[in-house]
């Protein structure tokens, strides 16, 4: 896990502002030394003690064995949004669960109730609107204090802010236990994908297989009959000619289907190596990308499968394929990657040249509609010395804003010409981004002449012979 470091001043400005007003409260509440001991105990053990239900205990049972009070502590059940008792100092668990007395209810605001003071119960609201707990209001319990009648100097405030603490503290406890239910369904879910959709497409590979041997049988039973039908024809045999036509629908059959299994042995191929890259288990395990890294062909086994995938698309699209960027033969590209996710950082780049691909006027008045690609060596480009090996995806078609190409690798975000007459959710060049910064690259995005050019730079493992490419 690597250290965030923040370096915006305002950022430091706002905590030390707030540092300074806690400060200054702090004085104003004039607690006692045994309200100060109170609060510094229920912080200690609701970091110290995990479980929810002994976080229940210390909010009860800290007043009392410091402070002499009895306490009720309500939670609000956020399938039925009714009132239960969590705990008490009296029964301790044994109440958990029980309908509250009559008189007890939520309330913004603190509120007396026979010989007992109750006060809210607030979550934090910087949290709730990325994790709703229950309804959308911030008050997600009740606290009861007795007897009242007992109170002295300042209690009232204290029990007013320890109820706030018990809401903070809370509110991240039930968000805890939410997220580590989350975790356990997702690894349980990485599983069940591993064991009832990976481990069974690869069984379709025994089926193509069987498939294609088929195919060669019947096309080596089609050649063996040939001799016989031209001899059958050449001699007057009858019937030889509808023999002859019925051997030439078989051929074109057997071809047609030959066909139809190269699309579909790609197709399955492509498929099982993005399931295999994007649905692999140490993804869920670690909650980021875990990359399987490999030497490769990677012009071979990356970019042309990739570009196979789309040329059709841009075909009829209308659009034409230009390899005028250059490129460094394969040999002469000493890369391991993760063959999967790379595959699909290609798979994306060209999803959007198709999608955003439009037509310009070229040097000689022409209209040109078309996309390009290429690598070129950029020696040294990388802090310690190694060399990087850029990758270019360009379209043509209008430059994008300034002020938009700064954000268009941000999650979600997509740039405002496209974002209503495109279909698309603005994820594609945020996964981009994290692949190639999980390979220790960079990611990138180029007005150029007559387009705009995405990239992503690569470092080199060693040296390599260098052949210059130009844009």
């Amino acid at each position: 896990m690597s250290i965030y470091c923040p370096t915006s001043p305002s950022e430091f400005t706002a905590v030390l502002s707030r540092i300074r007003q806690k400060k200054q409260d702090y004085e104003r509440y004039g607690f006692n030394q045994t309200q100060g001991r109170t609060l510094r105990a229920f912080f200690d053990l609701a970091q110290e003690l995990e479980t929810l239900e002994n976080f229940y205990r210390v909010c009860v049972f800290v007043p009392k064995e410091f402070m002499g009070f009895d306490s009720c502590l309500y939670i609000l059940d956020e399938d039925t949004q009714q009132l239960s008792i969590a705990c008490d100092s009296l029964s301790g668990l044994s109440v958990c669960g029980v309908t509250p007395p009559e008189g007890i209810k939520l309330s913004e605001i603190p509120y007396t109730m026979g010989d007992s003071r109750v006060y809210p119960i607030r979550g934090n609201r910087r949290l709730f609107h990325r994790h709703a707990l229950g309804n959308q209001e911030d008050i997600i319990g009740a606290f009861e204090v007795f007897p009242r009648s007992h109170f002295e100097d300042n209690d009232d405030l204290f029990f007013e802010k320890y109820a706030n603490r018990i809401g903070y503290n809370l509110h991240y406890k039930l968000i805890y236990i939410q997220n580590v239910e989350h975790i356990k369904f997702i690894n349980n879910l990485a599983a069940d994908i591993e064991h009832n959709v990976i481990v069974p497409n690869m069984k379709y590979k025994v089926f193509l297989n069987g498939i294609k041997r088929k195919l060669k049988k019947l096309d080596e039973l089609s050649r063996a009959y040939e001799p016989h039908i031209k001899s059958c024809l050449k001699h007057g045999c009858r019937g030889s000619s509808e023999i002859a036509e019925l051997h030439r629908e078989v051929e074109t059959f057997i071809t047609d289907l030959e066909v139809i299994y190269s699309d579909l042995e790609k197709h399955f191929e492509n498929t099982s190596l993005f399931l295999e890259s994007l649905m692999r288990r140490e993804h869920f395990e670690k909650g980021e990308l875990v990359i399987r890294k490999r030497m490769c062909r990677f012009v071979k086994e990356i970019i042309e499968p990739q570009l196979e995938r789309y040329r059709q698309r841009f075909e009829q699209a209308g659009i034409r394929i230009d390899n005028r960027l250059g490129g460094v033969r394969d040999e002469n590209i000493p890369l391991a990657v993760d063959v999967g996710l790379i595959s699909q950082v290609y798979a994306n780049l060209f999803s959007n040249a198709e999608k955003y691909c439009s037509e310009v006027l070229d040097d000689y008045g022409n209209m040109v509609k078309f996309v390009a690609f290429g690598e070129e060596i950029l020696p040294a480009y990388f802090p310690d010395g190694s060399d990087g090996i850029k990758f270019n995806v360009f379209s043509t078609g209008r430059h994008i804003p300034p002020e938009e190409a700064k954000l268009i690798f941000e999650e979600g975000f997509r740039a405002s010409e496209t974002a209503e007459n495109t279909p698309g959710t603005g994820h594609g060049l945020h996964f981009v981004r994290k692949v190639i910064e999980v390979h220790g690259g960079v990611a990138g995005y180029e007005p150029v002449k007559m387009g705009n050019n995405f990239y992503f730079i690569l470092p080199l493992q060693k040296e390599v012979k260098r052949e210059e490419s130009q844009l």
